[in-house]
C-alpha cells in the first residue's frame, strides 16, 4: 500500500535523512520525493511511501511529527505511477491524442498535478458547463462560475457561493488556469485538501499554457 504525504520540515541539512529514518522505523519505504516549495527556513515535500498491507497511515503521521518542527499537511492513498518528467509526458500525450485532446488532458492531470479530479469548464448561453471531466470528477457540476474567463492561474475560494455544497462538504480545495484565449479553464479539485501552494499554481499555469498552445 502506498501513501502520498505532504510534509513541512526544516530546510536544513539532515532533516530529510531524519525523516527517512523515522518513517523507516515504522516500516515505511520512501519511493519518491518531490520538493513542492521552499520558504524561509522550511520546505514542503511530497513523499510517496510504501507500507505493509494493513498498516495504519496514522503511524506515519506519528513517526514524522515526533521530529522537531516537522508537520504532516496531508496523507492520502497513492495509486499513481512513479515517474519523472510527468508534465512533459502529459503534454506529449495531449499532442499525440488522435481525437479528444481535452479528455486526454483531464485524464492525465490528476496524476501529474497530484489532485483528486480535473475538469475543463467553458461558458455557454445557459452558464458554465463541463467540456471534459476525469474519472472521479463530481457528478454535481458548477453552473455559475463568476471567475470565468480567467487571465491567470489562481487558487479559488473553496467556500465561495458558486461552489456546489457537496464540494464544500468534502473540503475540496480548488485551483484553475486558463487554456489560452479560448475562454475555457482547467479546474482542479482536491477533496480533503491540502491547499494549493503558490508553486503548484505556477506549475498548473505552465501546463495549461503549453497545452493551450498545442491545442491551437
Amino acid at each position: 500500500m502506498s501513501y502520498l504525504l505532504r510534509v513541512r520540515l526544516p530546510d536544513r541539512p539532515g532533516s530529510l535523512g531524519s525523516l527517512a529514518v523515522a518513517l523507516g522505523s515504522v516500516g515505511a519505504d520512501i519511493l519518491s520525493l518531490d520538493v513542492v516549495e521552499r520558504g524561509a527556513g522550511f520546505a514542503i515535500d511530497d513523499l510517496v511511501v510504501d507500507v505493509e498491507p494493513g498498516a495504519l497511515p496514522d503511524t506515519l503521521i506519528t513517526a514524522a511529527e515526533a521530529l522537531p518542527d516537522v508537520h504532516v499537511d496531508s496523507i492520502r492513498p497513492y495509486a499513481g505511477i512513479l515517474d519523472t518528467h510527468r508534465e512533459l509526458e502529459l503534454i506529449d500525450q495531449v499532442a499525440g491524442a488522435p481525437h479528444d485532446k481535452l479528455q486526454t488532458l483531464v485524464d492525465g492531470a490528476p496524476r501529474v498535478l497530484r489532485v483528486g479530479w480535473a475538469t475543463v469548464l467553458a461558458i455557454g448561453p445557459e452558464g458554465a458547463y463541463r467540456v471534459a471531466g476525469s474519472s472521479g470528477a463530481p457528478e454535481t457540476h458548477a453552473t455559475h462560475v463568476p471567475w470565468l474567463p480567467l487571465d491567470a492561474p489562481l487558487r479559488l475560494d473553496q467556500d465561495a457561493e458558486w461552489v456546489p455544497p457537496v464540494w464544500r462538504d468534502l473540503n475540496t480545495t480548488l485551483a484553475a488556469a486558463p487554456l489560452g484565449a479560448t475562454g475555457k479553464a482547467l479546474l482542479l479539485g482536491r477533496p480533503g485538501g491540502p491547499d494549493f501552494r503558490p508553486s503548484e499554481i505556477a506549475r498548473l499555469g505552465y501546463v495549461a499554457g503549453i497545452v493551450a498552445t498545442v491545442l491551437s
